[in-house]
């Protein structure tokens, strides 16, 4: 497929490596840094600390680690994230998606083998980021990272099972079959104390996030449930009656037990370490680029996140990755540049040091009660719905995906959900042959139709700029679209996106595109598309790219015309 565009000024020389693997940090430095900016990221870099604490230990805990070992990632990992990294806003620390794979890299290697798989999937991310592969982590389907993120959000929430129950488990098996036979038998153990604590929990974030958004409501959670249990003696678990407490300082760095046997042994968890944190981070970094409508640099993105987690492993730290929730907190709290994560880390060191002897007092039914939080907001409950009914292919990739991610495992998941996926792409390109033969999927070249003069005042149109995506529109073409589409809201006030060549879409392209649109709105620069099949249409809308967002014009000539007539009226 191709995608043309109207030539324009701000369509400048591509970057020299040297500016593609500098820091954003440097960026902002060079660009002027002063006292207000200075204020505006202290106090974001408080806002996510407050947001990160209670998680960072809730998430180490779920990993199957003590929960220091989360505030050692946050304040190391996220550090090196924000300094070394290519967003302005990405916050990184321990993440919920990664706590099924820590868990189990735990139970069958040790906190060493955590620790030396931790330090090759930095290895291999700073390759990744090293030969530019950056770009390509984005061709996985839409549904199949739904299906993913969707099963890890219900394997999170299983784990939480025991601790929101408090219940009395002989071992808590890794496998999910087993973990829920050996939960089943020990429901007769319920603990009436901890079901109150993680009830209440879970109704304060609730209330707070909906009543009083800009008040941290799983921090108010968390304490109150410590005081809850400190004035009325409850018995339930606490990070100190498990754990012992959190020590105040950082640990110094060292490196595990390293031995061929070793490194081999945990080869597999590092890879899906290194692919899981690539997609995670980059995923977040663009939802802070439609957030802020700045753009990131994901190869040096990938750069950071390796050393963060290279580092993050040589002070006892797990997986460090960008966190999409923390960093849209530190979005929406006024950060203005890398600083506020750097910051952010620092707060988290400063409580270690002043409140560690508090944290004994948090029970572990608050902390799950945080994750079950989590894992419901993770779920892609809306993007699931929307999949299953659009399309029986897509249904069946998410699906499956789905299944194996909760049954089997993260890494067989992506593969199966990417082949079939592509198995689906091929299905659907030899149905638009036989029913659109119009329309080549892979169009070839061809001469000017005869009798219309070429007229440039569509190219150089300072208002309108009209984008003809030609051939067929799938997952692996998303990402680029996408990215040359996203840099239109600071140039024009309309765009039209002409589909008349486009075979066929698939839900990824379609979501692609009802981001660029939504993002558009935010910016008030009208969306147009032109062309569109009734296939492509009822593909768009069913992913958010409706009326609301788009006008839909039947020809190209059709939409320029509404288009200058809306942007006189405006």
């Amino acid at each position: 497929m191709s995608l043309t565009s109207p030539p324009t000024k701000s369509l400048a020389r591509a970057p020299s490596a040297a500016e593609l693997f500098t820091p954003k940090l440097i960026t902002v430095l060079r660009e002027g840094y002063g006292l207000s900016d200075l204020r505006a990221d202290l106090f974001a870099g408080l806002t996510v600390a407050i947001v990160a604490l209670p998680l960072s230990m809730a998430i180490a805990i779920a990993s199957g680690v003590t929960p220091e070992r989360g505030l050692f990632t946050a304040a190391i990992g996220g550090f090196l994230i924000s300094a070394l990294g290519g967003s302005r806003f990405q916050i990184g620390g321990p993440a919920a998606a990664f706590t099924v794979l820590v868990a189990s890299t735990v139970a069958r290697h040790g906190l060493d083998g955590l620790l030396l798989a931790t330090i090759m999937a930095g290895l291999l991310l700073l390759a990744m980021g090293a030969f530019r592969l950056g770009s390509y982590i984005k061709f996985i389907p839409y549904p199949v990272t739904v299906g993913f993120i969707s099963g890890i959000a219900v394997i999170l929430f299983i784990g939480q099972i025991r601790d929101l129950l408090g219940l009395t488990i002989p071992e808590d098996p890794a496998e999910i079959a087993g973990k829920l036979q050996v939960l089943a038998a020990s429901l007769p153990t319920i603990n009436p104390a901890a079901v109150g604590i993680s009830a209440g929990s879970i109704l304060v974030i609730v209330a707070f996030r909906r009543w009083a958004p800009q008040v941290p409501g799983i921090l108010v959670a968390v304490v109150l449930g410590a005081v809850a249990v400190w004035l009325l003696g409850l018995p339930v678990e606490t990070i100190g009656t498990r754990f012992g407490g959190i020590p105040s300082t950082l640990p110094a760095p060292s490196l595990p037990d390293i031995s061929l046997a070793k490194i081999q042994a945990v080869i597999p968890d590092a890879v899906a370490f290194a692919l899981l944190g690539a997609i995670e981070s980059l995923l977040s970094a663009m939802v802070a680029d439609g957030m802020t409508g700045r753009r990131h640099r994901s190869n040096m993105e990938l750069v950071g996140q390796g050393i963060a987690n290279i580092g993050s492993a040589l002070f006892g730290g797990i997986t460090a990755t960008g966190t999409v929730a923390r960093t849209a907190t530190n979005v929406r709290s006024g950060a203005h540049s890398p600083l506020a994560g750097m910051f952010h880390s620092a707060f988290i060191v400063l409580f270690m040091l002043v409140a560690a002897p508090l944290a004994s007092y948090i029970p572990l039914a608050s902390l799950a009660g945080v994750l079950a939080v989590v894992a419901w907001n993770m779920a892609e409950k809306h993007a699931f719905v929307t999949l299953v009914r659009t399309s029986v292919g897509d249904a069946v990739v998410l699906i499956l995906t789905f299944g194996l991610t909760v049954l089997v495992g993260l890494t067989e998941a992506i593969v199966v959900g990417f082949a079939l996926g592509t198995l689906l792409f091929l299905h659907r390109m030899a149905q638009s042959a036989d029913v659109e033969m119009h329309v080549p999927p892979v169009p070839g070249d061809s001469a000017d139709v005869p009798g219309r003069p070429y007229d440039a005042a569509t190219a150089t149109d300072p208002d309108v700029a009209v984008y003809r995506i030609t051939g067929a529109f799938f997952f692996g073409a998303a990402a680029m679209v996408g990215a040359v589409l996203d840099r239109i809201a600071d140039r024009h006030k309309a765009f039209i996106i002409d589909f008349s060549a486009v075979p066929f879409i698939d839900s990824t392209a379609a979501n692609t595109i009802a981001a660029v649109a939504h993002k558009a709105v935010r910016h008030g620069v009208l969306t147009f598309a032109s062309g569109a099949t009734p296939a492509t249409q009822r593909m768009l809308e069913r992913h958010g790219a409706g009326a609301q967002t788009m006008t839909f014009s039947p020809t190209l000539e059709d939409a320029v015309a509404a288009a200058h007539v809306a942007v006189r009226r405006g």
